[in-house]
């Protein structure tokens, strides 16, 4: 056994780290957390100062075994887990685990996998800093109070199995309002009128009329003025501009710079990250600091004038807008900026060139430009036009990179301008007014809910895509595409002195991988901000965060603080649960026609449903389940009485009838006993389902289920069955792996036994 144990989070980090320190050395994984709170109850003695009850989940007993080992026979134990708080929570319950003599142990970080870094820790090797530790198991603790008290409470308010959260339930929130301000927004619209002006060399100047106007007859009066007026240019303006380069990348402007030049998204962004910088190439990928360290800019100078010129060169020091950020970390950079690029997946190598790039661009001159902006006026109408141009004088950062945007319908973009003076004369070649609507908020990708999360303070590097990928996993929030609609637009045009109007269709209203909140989203998240509007306000959960970083710099007493947080807290809990009524979102349609019972759409035990009548009734209520591409807040009573013709009979196969209807998870097509889900990308749709195409589902369904048994052994309950993940063997309600190398098709009663038994 080596002289030294060195103990990191993952298990690619380990073998990084392994070839800088030498044979001294065995460098491990924990694989993250060893231990955390008890998972059957709160786990938390309120009663003693809010004391956390730990335990080794199971998964991490054999690994916790190993390390003890190896720290019993080690002379030094070097605890090397991430620099954040996780990370400092990790050291600490391995210190507190271990069972090894505290001289025994050395607390070492490092936020690059480079030699010099990893040597120069191990030189500087410092204590568990208890204090971020607290501020870690603050959060923890916090978190297990409202999600072990808020829970029971929707399960009993709103619907079984829900969950709340303390910073998940605010970013459901922000998509949930955000919907419901679309939903309210009021369309207008005005026109955009453009005339192409010809100089009387022949160049032309595009330039749009200053004045919007949003009446049509309005537009035709001008259209008849600029019929017979005569043009001239009124105005030129000559102006010299720059544009500075962004600052290198946080872990939030990453997540977003990915999702908008890559289509990452937050997790994915996340997971690429971790694996460049367990194996070298990038700094840590968990921070919020703009910094670089004056290494990093000295070797980024070399490489800008190695490459483009000394006048490329401009060495700059960002500072961190974001509250509680840690200016003593660094950005996210290359560990090596001579290194171009890197190998790995296509994915790796993509966000590696992305984050060079950007800290490139970063140490870079300013782009050089001449704004140019001609104001064009008629002789006799006095109507103003307006033409902007720009003229790229020197590309200073811009030949390595330009950041991203996320705003939508973006007008055209500036270009060059012919050169004219003041009183020239100009011919109008044509003019087009378009009528242009106003648009809605636009809806969150998970990219720009991520920096609305950081504007408001809300969550820190390491809490985003957690946050994200729970939210969704929940199914309070849904990311997908949405068609838009067709809509009609009026464009007028002049040509030749004769004026046309046409009226043409756009479609409106396309969204491509938005977050959507989904019904019980919607349901929740009013219920919660009615009854626990404390927990839900973005100040507060914002301040929540501030005391963290509070306790992080041993300013405020966890417990404390935590104290002063549970008392109203917990009364909130209480008084709700005995005073607050069932939310169901409940909305009434309208009476139905046939019987005269009141239709209404509200959140059922399994989902939203439409009713026809209440319990009260002498009749029985109906109930129909929506489809999955309609809303409780937005469904009609046309369309909740088509719900009611379901099942639909679509016609026979074998002389059985198929129909189809909708259940818990979706639409189906059902033939005798099997049943077969309607793709959700389908545009089949269970009210137009072809009797060909219903077919063909059942028959791939009845193939799947004839595939999926291997072997049955009937009496003993055990089956060798086909899965997602490869074939496996089924014993009462549990599943055991099948061992690589095994043929699954020749596996015995007995063998099957043999695998129970091992794998118990």
């Amino acid at each position: 056994m080596s002289k030294n144990l060195v103990i990191v989070e993952s298990p690619a980090k380990a073998k990084t780290i392994e070839k800088f320190l030498g044979k001294d050395y065995t460098v491990k994984s924990c694989f993250g957390h060893i231990r955390d709170l008890a998972g059957k109850n709160l786990s938390i003695d309120i009663e003693n100062g809010f004391k956390p009850n730990y335990e080794i989940p199971t998964d991490k007993k054999k690994v916790v075994q190993e390390l003890k080992k190896l720290a019993k026979e080690a002379d030094l134990v070097w605890l090397a887990s991430d620099e954040d708080r996780e990370g400092e929570a990790i050291s600490w319950h391995l210190s507190e685990v271990l069972n090894v003599d505290e001289k025994k142990l050395k607390r070492i970080v490092f936020h690059e996998i480079t030699k010099n870094a990893i040597e120069s820790a191990v030189q500087n090797p410092r204590t568990i800093d208890l204090n971020l530790v607290n501020a870690q198991q603050a959060r923890r603790v916090i978190d297990r109070l409202v999600g072990y008290e808020v829970s029971p409470v929707l399960w009993k308010k709103v619907k079984p199995n829900l969950s709340a959260g303390r910073v998940q339930s605010v970013a459901v929130r922000l998509i949930a309002e955000r919907e419901k301000e679309i939903r309210n927004f009021e369309y207008s619209s005005n026109y955009r009128l453009t005339g192409l002006f010809m100089t009387l060399p022949g160049q032309a100047i595009k330039a749009d009329l200053v004045q919007r106007h949003s009446e049509l007859s309005k537009v035709h009066d001008i259209m008849k003025n600029l019929a017979k007026d005569s043009f001239s240019v009124a105005k030129v303006d000559k102006k010299p501009a720059t544009k500075s380069p962004a600052a290198p990348f946080t872990t939030s402007t990453l997540q977003q710079e990915a999702s908008r030049k890559l289509g990452f998204s937050v997790s994915q962004t996340m997971s690429v990250a971790q694996k460049l910088y367990e194996a070298g190439n990038i700094t840590y990928m968990r921070t919020d600091s703009v910094n670089l360290s004056s290494l990093a800019v000295n070797a980024s100078k070399d490489e800008i004038t190695k490459n483009y010129g000394s006048e490329y060169s401009k060495s700059r020091n960002f500072s961190t807008k974001t509250k509680g950020a840690q200016e003593a970390h660094e950005a996210i950079r290359p560990t090596y900026m001579g290194t171009k690029s890197v190998e790995g997946s296509s994915q790796e190598q993509k966000l590696y060139d992305l984050i060079w790039k950007r800290t490139i661009a970063s140490q870079m001159s300013e782009a050089k430009l001449e704004r140019t902006t001609i104001e064009i006026e008629g002789d006799s109408s006095k109507e103003r036009f307006q033409a902007k141009g720009e003229v790229l004088k020197f590309d200073g950062f811009l030949k390595v990179y330009l950041e991203g945007t996320d705003q939508e319908d973006q007008e055209e973009e500036d270009g060059l301008l012919p050169a004219v003076k003041v009183g020239e004369k100009l011919n109008l070649d044509h003019a087009t007014a378009i009528q242009k609507f106003t648009q809605h908020p636009a809806r969150y990708t998970e990219a720009s809910l991520v920096k609305k999360l950081e504007e408001l303070g809300i969550g820190r590097p390491s809490t985003y895509a957690p946050t994200i990928s729970t939210i969704q996993r929940r199914g309070y929030v849904v990311k997908e595409n949405r068609d838009g609609n067709k809509r009609d637009y009026v464009e007028v045009t002049l040509k030749n002195s004769q004026i046309k109007e046409v009226v043409k269709q756009e479609n409106h209203g396309f969204e491509k991988n938005k977050l959507f909140p989904t019904d019980i989203g919607m349901v929740v998240t009013e219920f919660l901000t009615e009854h626990f509007d404390k927990i839900l306000s973005y100040d507060f959960t914002a301040k929540i965060e501030e005391q963290f970083d509070s306790i992080a710099d041993g300013k405020q007493d966890w417990n404390e603080m935590i104290a002063k947080f549970y008392s109203p807290f917990h009364k909130n809990v209480e008084s709700t649960l005995d005073t607050a009524e069932r939310a169901s979102g409940e909305r009434l349609l309208g009476k139905d026609p046939v019987s005269g019972r009141q239709v209404i759409v509200r959140l059922g035990r399994f989902g939203p449903l439409a009713q026809i009548g209440s319990p009260d009734d002498e009749e029985k209520p109906k109930y129909a389940s929506l489809l999955t591409t309609q809303s409780i807040e937005t469904l009609t009573l046309e369309e909740a009485l088509e719900l009611f013709k379901l099942p639909r009979i679509i016609g026979k196969h074998n002389d059985q009838e198929i129909s189809a209807s909708i259940g818990r998870f979706g639409p189906y097509v059902k033939y005798e006993k099997t049943f077969a889900s309607i793709p959700k990308d389908s545009e089949e749709s269970v009210f137009s389902i072809s009797l060909e195409k219903a077919i063909e589902l059942i028959e791939a369904r009845l193939k799947s289920e004839k595939e999926k048994f291997i072997a049955d052994f009937g009496d003993e309950n055990i089956q060798v069955l086909n899965g997602r993940y490869g074939p496996y063997i089924k014993f009462g309600k549990k599943n055991f792996r099948i061992p690589k190398g095994t043929d699954p098709k020749k596996l015995s009663l007995e063998d099957c036994k043999a695998i129970i038994d091992q794998k118990k």
